[in-house]
């Protein structure tokens, strides 16, 4: 018997990522092994949602990071009607006061100029997006740059 999806009350689905009926969990992303096809990424995204509907925005946006890090055309990112950086924004700004996001801000800028191969530029221009997303959303006093970074890396941000 499969385990339903816990839920915190204060809680709704993503309207962005897939609808789900069952609690998605680790396991299902490591049976992938390094498989990072269309297969991984709905399974990704599927378990995005069940982290956010379980109270994790931050490891909900991980996952989405997880499933932008597949070789697939735009086109496809958006298949079925999901939308990972629609996703991305709506975590960052229906997140229920008090629950832990980290500083998505900074996590997108390191993500983004410390990517590695393969398909290191369409990654990296991944996160950028990402990182726009959190830097138009987030307070910067409550999710501050790493300033240090950007003085060290100016020629690889977009317009810090």
């Amino acid at each position: 018997m499969e385990a339903p999806v816990p839920t915190s009350p204060a809680l709704s689905s993503c309207p962005f990522l897939p609808q789900i009926d069952r609690r998605y969990s680790a396991d299902e992303i490591h049976a992938l092994g390094r498989d990072r096809s269309a297969t991984f990424y709905h399974t990704a995204l599927h378990y995005a949602q069940s982290l956010w509907l379980e109270g994790f925005p931050a490891k909900s946006l991980l996952l989405v990071n997880r499933a932008l890090s597949c070789h697939l055309p735009e086109v496809s990112l958006q298949s079925e009607g999901f939308r990972p950086y629609h996703a991305v924004a709506w975590i960052l700004q229906h997140r229920p006061e008090g629950q832990f996001i980290g500083n998505p801000r900074r996590h997108y800028q390191h993500l983004a100029t410390r990517m590695v191969e393969p398909h290191k530029t369409l990654r990296t221009w991944r996160a950028w997006a990402c990182w726009y997303l959190a830097k138009h959303l987030l307070p910067e006093s409550e999710h501050p740059s790493d300033e240090k970074q950007i003085r060290k890396k100016a020629s690889l941000s977009p317009a810090a």
